[in-house]
């Protein structure tokens, strides 16, 4: 006899909350089973949350940043305790390796971490500015915030946002993907069992209904947003046009150029920055720039593609819709003159054949103006663009919509510096085929990959998450006046 689904609810106050009676199920792109079914919420239990978060935002701000942070020190050390099980959760919603998966929580240790230090980080500017006159600039807390999460990174994502926001003393509303809800409620789970207190955090599950109630929300003063360009620029629109603060980041294309001196085993791992997390990913490397003769690089790189098997070290597509979707851009360049070298279409692996796979993929001779060379697949696609000249690569990355990363891979310093510098892309790199900085440098891209100001992870987000006020005190009336005392 089948077992029903669990209910993955929402968490508010503390607790969890079964919300509404709207439910969507929680397929599992690993082998197609339903893992779940995830409360769809409306603006009544989003009006709950905020209510309670109104309530816990007193006490929590008027913390010292020093008293907050105690909080993540010990989440940080129950994300690790609970790393078997978050990395399950994730490749089972979501569809990636366990390894993956893993790795993914580790990087939410490392932006813990980050939280745990922001009292190094931040210090009050204090200045005498006058004879008997000091001021002073403090980071203040915006109050109740909002973070809207992809389904690509389910624990990676919002932990970009929640240490920080919730370690400078706002209170948070999460809205996780429908696609991937679980991560986000055992998160939610050890932050109160870290000893955040009830009401800080909360988990609000949904659909687009739900975006646009957080968008519309007189009481949420500011918004992140993960996801397509196509998405951000609509939430960001909304966001502000509700007088909120917005940051949201978009899609990408992102474009290696690899230069004929390039190092073959370096230029090789450019699969695993187009097929790790199953090309899921806005640092991927989708499009490969080849200036001059690169054959021997190329025929390298599709050496490499054989080592990744899909079910084994090659995960899921979200769904079979995705599937499909990717499929079809592979099928319609292929038509349009592409040179396929490695089809991944098709692909079944034993004993998870109801699962959405796509192999790796690379298309060679793809011209500039193709679908698949401007549009971002998401998905383990590399296509190969050609050329003869330096100049003619950077304009091919420059007349691209997106401007999230550029890698070059080369041994050549000089050269490697002049194509750094003319790219359009926030996050750059040489010889790295995911070019994402560490803590404490912030994570952000340019052009259509990100809108607002401010980056979401790093020293950046803090401008983001805090408003400065400003001190101006005299103590001593007898202190000598100019015209500023």
């Amino acid at each position: 006899m089948n077992q029903s689904p669990t209910i993955t609810p929402n968490f508010i106050n503390g607790r969890l909350s079964n919300g509404q009676e709207r439910h969507l199920e929680v397929i599992s792109p690993v082998d197609g089973r339903i893992l779940s079914k995830v409360v769809l919420s409306d603006s009544s239990d989003l009006n709950v949350a905020v209510n309670k978060a109104q309530k816990a935002f007193p006490n929590w701000s008027q913390k010292t940043l020093k008293e907050r942070v105690q909080v993540f020190y010990n989440f940080r050390q129950l994300l690790i305790d609970h790393l078997e099980e978050l990395g399950q959760l994730i490749h089972l919603e979501n569809g990636k390796t366990l390894g993956e998966a893993k790795a993914e929580v580790m990087k939410g240790i490392e932006l813990t971490e980050f939280a745990c230090s922001l009292p190094q980080f931040i210090n009050d500017e204090i200045q005498i500015v006058s004879q008997g006159i000091e001021c002073r600039t403090t980071h203040v807390p915006l109050g109740i915030v909002a973070s809207i999460s992809p389904f690509n990174f389910p624990a990676m994502v919002p932990l970009w946002t929640i240490p920080n926001a919730l370690a400078l003393g706002n209170c948070m509303i999460l809205k996780p993907s429908e696609k991937t809800p679980m991560a986000a409620i055992k998160i939610a789970e050890l932050l109160s069992k870290a000893g955040l207190p009830d009401g800080v955090f909360n988990v609000v599950n949904g659909d687009k209904e739900i975006v646009e109630a957080i968008c519309d929300h007189p009481d949420i003063l500011a918004v992140s947003f993960v996801g397509s360009t196509q998405v951000a620029k609509i939430v960001y629109k909304r966001a502000t046009s509700n007088l909120k603060r917005c940051m949201a980041m978009g899609g990408a294309k992102n474009h290696l150029i690899v230069l004929p001196d390039a190092h073959l085993d370096m230029a090789a791992n450019i699969v695993a920055s187009m097929a790790g997390c199953a090309g899921q990913r806005c640092m991927a490397a989708s499009a490969m720039v080849a200036v001059g003769n690169t054959d021997k690089i190329i025929k390298q790189i599709c050496e490499e593609a054989k080592n990744w098997e899909a079910g084994n070290n090659l995960g899921a597509v979200i769904s079979m819709e995705a599937k499909q979707r990717i499929e079809s851009y592979i099928t319609e360049a292929v038509e349009k003159g592409a040179k396929l070298l490695v089809d991944g279409r098709n692909t079944k692996p034993k004993g998870f054949e109801n699962g959405s796979y796509v192999g790796v993929t690379i298309l060679d001779e793809v011209r500039p103006d193709m679908k698949i060379a401007k549009e971002e697949v998401f998905g383990p696609v590399l296509v190969i663009m050609r050329t003869n000249d330096i100049d003619e690569a950077i304009k091919i990355e420059n007349a691209s919509n997106y401007g999230n990363a550029s890698s070059v891979f080369t041994q050549n310093g000089s050269l490697a510096n002049y194509i750094m510098d003319r790219v359009s892309a926030g996050m750059v790199g040489v010889n790295v085929g995911v070019p994402v900085p560490r803590e404490p440098f912030s994570f952000g891209g340019w052009n259509e990959s990100r809108f607002g100001v401010n980056d979401i992870t790093g020293k950046s987000s803090i401008s983001f998450w805090t408003k400065i006020k400003k001190r101006t005190t005299k103590w001593n009336a007898e202190d000598w006046r100019d015209w500023m005392s």
